[in-house]
């Protein structure tokens, strides 16, 4: 039987409908009134901080040695050190430590790993830093002009620590430079980082590329170990699920892992607490990162720049002495950075996962209840009021001061949104996901270049066409290429070279299966009556569009929201009662919908030999790991959230190899830096 798949005869939103947010005005609205949903207890992660700060403790005082030179015959780090580190490991390392902690590790002094000399003031120099080959050269130069000068502490002493394993290919550089005999190479097992109290991630960068484009499978390696140290911690995985064939490849070094005899894995019991894992392969949905992100933190994300879960900002946004620089005539304050944390910062917690077009009028309500809750204090009348309103004034101020930096981003975000760039762009986008007018959004495309919009506007809408229609007539594709190579340079050349072998911008008739058409029905992906306001659906992340990828944890633990195409739980004024959470139940029903993507399908269940163990349905609150293979988006993020707070019983732990956008996604796939056409003789 033949599917339809031309898409609906109208686009499924419009984008005047979408974003019409009213501005956030520091004192207006209405006091807030929403329906709590019961709060259940998540799964503590901080073991994970603890565990990553005691391995990064003891690497710096005495090191468990990978390769050794006999010259070298002490392990330990004795007396204060120089500590060299990596710049891409700052952001990661600075969620689990701070400079206190390394202070009292004996760290007299810290610079950024860059070519040039040393110069240190201690006798021990360590190197902190990822295994790269560039990493190692510069070690290498750094050593070897160090040792043709005299140090008045005497010899030095190097030691490298590399994150999160040493590797051969490293080794083989540093024996090559000639200088591996002179120093000790360790390891720290820097792996899953608590970024939120749902969210953990190893903070790695380029893994899609290194996996679906270059082949390379370190990453799995990486994502192995530390979900093995995560079974440690909290038991074994009763199930294994996921798609795609990185996926099934995780999963065979998972069992591997179990069943190696390893001591440090032999008292593995199954867990009591977390019922499954299920790893989402970022190739099974490309799409959804091409999506432009709808919620704030998404938005946060994609047009300002969330790195290491921190922020750079206005100094004035977040620094109540300080004042603009605009009335004094003095230049404009460099950014700092800001964590963004939901748990140190409430009304970050409450506004993150929110559609964007509803986040000015929960900030106004809120400007309105600190208003009133200021202006209390001209009735107080007692002494013990008084002193009630005091030991409230600290968490008020805290607040206030959220919401002037909340505020002030979305006064940022709030023009992007009504650019002609960005809706036009969303609207090319919404209706390819829709299947509706394909050649009208081409002529969208072809306009977004000829007003020369960002690139990456442009070649996320290609990507998106290309997936959503089975590919693009050789002739068009042809063209918009050299149009998009002429208008944004040649240097994007190995980006469209990979994006084909990757089957992201193909001709069609693709010779890869294509099947969104298929899915966009099956799975529900387009719906036309989401509210943003109340979302009955995860597909609010998007105004309309459900992420494949959360779609395919709804198949295997809320099927109904699949299939059901009524409202969800929130819905009806949240008068239907919230179910318990249905046990997982592997891929039933879905069989064919999975079949239908490329790549492999896992289910397996884990048992340790002679137990019969089953989680106790009677527990309050079970726990499932949704783990992502190559990256994950804030807006994935927002809508597991979501579907949490829709039944009891069940909450989710979001494990990701690191944060991505379509942006940074697409970036990764080309050249680091573009290739200069003309080489400078120095």
């Amino acid at each position: 039987m033949a599917t339809n798949t031309a898409g609906p005869s109208r686009p499924f939103r419009t984008p005047a409908s979408l974003l019409n947010t009213p501005p956030p005005p520091s004192t207006s609205g209405d006091s807030e009134s929403t329906n709590q949903l019961p709060t259940e207890k998540p799964l503590n992660l901080q073991i994970l901080s603890d565990l990553a700060k005691s391995a990064l403790v003891e690497s710096l005082n005495e090191v468990m040695p990978i390769h050794q030179s006999s010259a070298i015959a002490d392990e330990k780090i004795q007396g204060a050190k120089t500590l060299i580190l990596d710049p891409g490991l700052a952001g990661p390392l600075g969620l689990v430590t701070d400079v206190a902690l390394l202070k009292h590790q004996a760290v007299d002094k810290i610079f950024w790993l860059e070519p040039g000399p040393l110069n240190v003031s201690t006798r021990n120099v360590v190197w902190l830093c990822r295994p790269k080959m560039s990493h190692m050269k510069t070690i290498a130069e750094q050593i070897k002009a160090q040792q043709s000068t005299v140090s008045p502490n005497g010899p030095l002493v190097y030691t490298l620590l590399l994150v999160p394993r040493a590797t051969e290919l490293c080794k083989k550089v540093l024996e090559d430079e000639g200088v591996a005999g002179d120093l000790t190479i360790g390891e720290y097992k820097l792996e899953f980082i608590p970024v939120e109290e749902d969210l953990i991630s190893l903070e790695l960068d380029n893994v899609a590329k290194d996996i679906f484009l270059n082949g390379d499978d370190t990453p799995l390696y990486y994502s192995s170990s530390a979900l093995m140290n995560f079974q440690r911690a909290f038991g074994m995985f009763p199930r294994i699920m996921g798609k795609g064939d990185a996926a099934k490849r995780l999963t065979n070094l998972l069992q591997r892992h179990c069943q190696s005899g390893e001591e440090h894995y032999s008292d593995l019991e199954l867990s009591t607490e977390v019922d499954g894992l299920i790893i989402i392969d970022r190739s099974v949905d490309w799409v959804t990162p091409m999506c432009t992100q709808l919620t704030y933190e998404g938005m946060l994300d994609e047009f300002i720049g969330i790195r290491n879960a921190h922020i750079e900002v206005d100094p004035v946004l977040i620094d109540p002495q300080n004042t603009s620089n605009t009335t004094t005539g003095q230049p404009p304050q460099k950014k700092r950075k800001h964590h963004l944390n939901g748990q140190k910062d409430k009304l970050l917690g409450e506004i993150r996962d929110l559609n964007f077009a509803v986040v000015g009028t929960r900030l106004s309500k809120v400007a309105r209840r600190l208003e009133g809750d200021y202006g209390g204090a001209k009735n107080l009348k007692s002494v013990s009021q008084m002193k009630a309103f005091v030991g409230r004034l600290g968490g008020l101020q805290g607040e206030q001061q959220s919401l002037k930096l909340h505020t002030g981003l979305t006064e940022i975000l709030m023009p992007i949104t009504r650019t002609e760039d960005f809706n036009k762009s969303l609207e090319a986008q919404q209706n390819l996901v829709a299947g509706y007018d394909l050649p009208s959004q081409l002529n969208t495309i072809d306009d977004l270049m000829a007003q020369q919009a960002p690139w990456a506007i442009v070649l996320r809408s290609l990507v998106l066409m290309s997936i959503a229609s089975g590919g693009i007539k050789p002739k068009i594709l042809e063209s918009v290429k050299r149009d998009f190579l002429q208008v944004y340079g040649y240097h994007h050349l190995p980006l469209l070279i990979s994006l084909e072998k990757l089957g992201l911008l193909v001709k069609s008739p693709s010779s890869a299966p294509q099947p969104f058409p298929t899915l966009r029905k099956s799975l529900r992906l387009v719906v036309d009556d989401v509210d943003d306001t109340k979302p009955n659906d995860i597909s609010y992340v998007y105004s309309g569009y459900a992420p494949i990828s959360v779609r395919l944890v709804q198949c295997a633990v809320q099927k109904n929201a699949v299939l059901s195409t009524g409202m969800g739980v929130d819905g009806d004024e949240g008068k239907r009662e919230i179910q318990k959470a249905h046990p997982l139940v592997g891929w039933r029903g879905f069989e064919d919908v999975l079949g239908s993507i490329p790549g492999a399908t896992v289910d397996i269940r884990q048992r340790l030999e002679g137990s019969r163990h089953e989680i106790s349905r009677e527990k309050e609150t079970i726990t499932t790991v949704v783990f992502f293979l190559g990256g994950c988006t804030y807006t994935e993020i927002s809508a597991l959230r979501w579907m949490a707070k829709q039944v009891k019983g069940r909450k989710f732990v979001i494990a990701t190899t690191g944060m991505i956008n379509g942006t940074t996604l697409l970036e990764s796939f080309g050249d680091p830096e573009p290739v200069p056409l003309v080489s400078h003789q120095r």
